[in-house]
Order: structure tokens, then sequence, then C-alpha cells
């Protein structure tokens, strides 16, 4: 039998294992540092040889085109860098609005899929199984072409008391407008929340000391509701509002949800729900059912035995493939190039693109803010499941 000679300390040969681990790295990361030199010289080369000028100068000249929805105020003569941000900002819109509403739905189609009712667990499925499976890009382009842009024209449009009106314009909603009590409206439910916060500490540790239960959610409401109510009577409204109204041949005033965002929000909402259902049903289902018979014979509710019990217990494994579609909505939200919603990749990654003719810079630029994003969610989402997990001793 072969035996492997041992190893003796201070050996710089090749025979020494850690040796040739180490060159082994080495020769690889030269590699890598050699191609990527090779790459920048060709790109550097192959610019100048087209007279193409690089660097980020661009983004202070005007951009010179307007844009349907910007959350911060934009004319076309504007810089392409303010174009960035207007992009930047829409793509956050459309990637918290559907973070929210996914989670929503998921969560109770997940619930729904565990109930005891026949036809609540079947249509429950049924939606599942048929959104999950259609590609997310067929869910916007029918939602946009077959949904909402065949409602009525802005004449026509479904009214709801003069102050909400959908068209295939668009939701106008009334805009706020900041009043002169506005800072004394947002210290009254800092405080609220802060003294809420305080008595919710407070009640609990009363419980875990003598085992009474003592509600904070009235006076928490009554809070919420009284303080910013007495900031207003003594400082003024905290707002205005600015109702939309028709006049010519479209609305004016408030603010519009265009069509391209509500078939986004509800094409990528939908979809994702679906995933994030089964996320659920199968963190709950991996609790174990000795969990449930200990709460019914405390003769806990049901309500209070899930909520209390059972999804604590499942966060654990619901956390981290829920990351998992967080980062999955923000990066289908680039189908939005599809119907045109100004989103980062349909602005920066295309009409400043051709505009300028900056490819590498602006789509460098896009990749950089998708990657931002993506690992601060799953930062957060790291910290939070660190924070909730169940620590065995």
């Amino acid at each position: 039998m072969f035996q492997r000679r041992p190893t003796v300390k201070g050996d710089l040969s090749f025979s020494n294992p850690a040796v040739r681990a180490w060159l082994y790295q080495i020769v690889a990361v030269a590699i890598v540092v050699g191609i990527a030199a090779y790459l920048i010289h060709n790109t550097v080369t192959n610019l100048n040889n087209r007279g193409i000028t690089s660097g980020f100068a661009f983004l202070d000249r005007a951009a010179g085109f307007g844009i349907v929805q910007h959350l911060i105020d934009y004319e076309q003569g504007d810089t392409y860098g303010r174009v960035f941000v207007v992009g930047l900002l829409n793509t956050l819109l459309v990637s918290a609005l559907c973070i929210v509403f996914a989670s929503f739905l998921g969560f109770f189609l997940g619930l729904a899929r565990l109930s005891e009712n026949w036809l609540l667990r079947k249509l429950s499925t049924i939606y599942i199984e048929t959104f999950r499976n259609i590609p997310p890009l067929l869910q916007i382009f029918f939602w946009y072409f077959a949904v909402l842009r065949n409602l009525p024209g802005p004449r026509q449009a479904v009214n709801a008391f003069d102050l909400l009106f959908l068209s295939n314009r668009g939701l106008y909603i009334p805009s706020p407008q900041m009043g002169e009590g506005l800072l004394a409206f947002i210290v009254a439910i800092i405080v609220a929340l802060a003294v809420s916060a305080g008595l919710f500490r407070y009640n609990k540790t009363h419980q875990i000391k003598t085992g009474q239960l003592r509600r904070t959610w009235p006076v928490a409401l009554g809070l919420l509701i009284l303080l910013p109510a007495i900031a207003q009577w003594a400082f003024g409204a905290a707002l205005h509002w600015d109702v939309p109204a028709l006049r010519g041949f479209n609305f004016r005033g408030g603010m519009v949800l265009i069509p391209e965002l509500a078939a986004l929000t509800l094409a990528l909402s939908v979809y994702t729900s679906a995933f994030i259902a089964e996320i659920i049903r199968s963190g709950i289902q991996s609790v174990p059912h000795g969990q449930h018979e200990a709460a019914r014979s405390l003769a806990l509710p049901n309500t209070v035995t899930l909520r209390q019990v059972i999804i604590p217990q499942a966060l654990r494994v619901i956390i981290p493939p829920l990351t998992s579609q967080y980062l999955n909505i923000v990066k289908n939200s680039s189908l939005a190039a599809a119907i045109g919603y100004p989103d980062m990749v349909s602005l920066f990654a295309g009409t400043v693109l051709n505009q300028t003719g900056q490819a590498i810079e602006t789509i460098a630029i896009t990749m950089s803010v998708y990657l931002i994003i993506s690992l601060s969610i799953s930062l957060l989402m790291n910290i939070y499941n660190r924070r909730i997990a169940l620590i065995e001793r």
C-alpha cells in the first residue's frame, strides 16, 4: 500500500498540498485579471478608433424628451442625470407596490390552500396553478392591452364621488399638497408611535411577570387618532388636496396612475403571489403537528394558534425563499420596457443610450442599480431572518 508522505513544516516544494493550493489560486487570479485587462484594453481601443468618447460627462447634458410619469419635478430641458433619478424612482415605486401587494395576496392564498373549506381550497389551488405557469410578460400584455386599454375614454370615465376617475388614460386621484400644519402633524404621529411602542413593551414585561394580559392596541389607536387631530386643530391642516377635474379632452390636476404602472403592478403582483402562496403553505406545513395539538389542548382559538404559535415557527422556512421572490420582483420590473413604462431600463438603458451612444456607461449604471437594490433587499431580509430565528439552547 502507498503511504502519503507527511508534510514537513516549512516545506515549500510542489508536493506540499498547501503550496499547491496557493499556486492554483494565484494562477486563477492572474488568468482572471489578464482576461479583464485584455477586454478593457480592447474596448478602449475600439472606442478610440470609432471616435466614441467615454465617461459620465453626458449626465450633465440636456435630455430633450418628456416622461409621462415622474415622482419628482421634471421638464424636457432637464439633464440625463435627472432622467436617471426619475427612472430609478419609478423602478423603486413599482417594485415596492408589487412587494406589498404580492405579500398580502400570497399570504391569504397560502392560508386558503390549507383551509378546511373545500371551495376556498380548490379556488386558491386553481389560482396558484394558473398564474404561476403563465409567463409574466404575457400577463403584463393581458392586463395592459386586454383590460386597461379597453376602459372608456376620459369623457366616459368611471366616476367615484367626483374624486376618483378611471379611464384608459389611467386612474386620476387627489394629490396631497403640503399645508402649514404638516410638521406638527408628523411630530404628533412620531410621539404617538413612540408612546405606543413604550406601552407595548411595558405591557409585555407585565405579562411575563404576572401572567396578566393588557391590550395595547386600543390606547395606541386612540393616540394615533387623537394626537394628530389636536395638532391639526392647533396648527392648521397638514395637507391640502388637489382634486382632478375634466378640462377639455383630459383631466387636469390631482395625480395620475398611468395604465402602464397599473398593468405592471397587477401582473407582477398576481404572478409572484402564486409563488409566495406556496412558500407560505409549505412553511406552515413544516411546523410539527404536535404544535397544533398542544395549542388545541390549551383551548387556544385557531387565530391565536396561527398568529402566536405556527407563524413564528414557520418564518424560519418562509423567509429565505421569500427573499428570492422579492428579488425576482425587482428584476422582473425591467419587463416594463415592453409596454413603455418609464423605468430604469426603458429610460436609461433605452432612450438615453440611443440618444447619447454611451452604451457601456448606461448599461453599467443600470446593472449597478439593480445589483445595489437586490443586495439591499437581501441584507434587510437576512437581518430580519436573524432577528426572528429560534435559538435552540
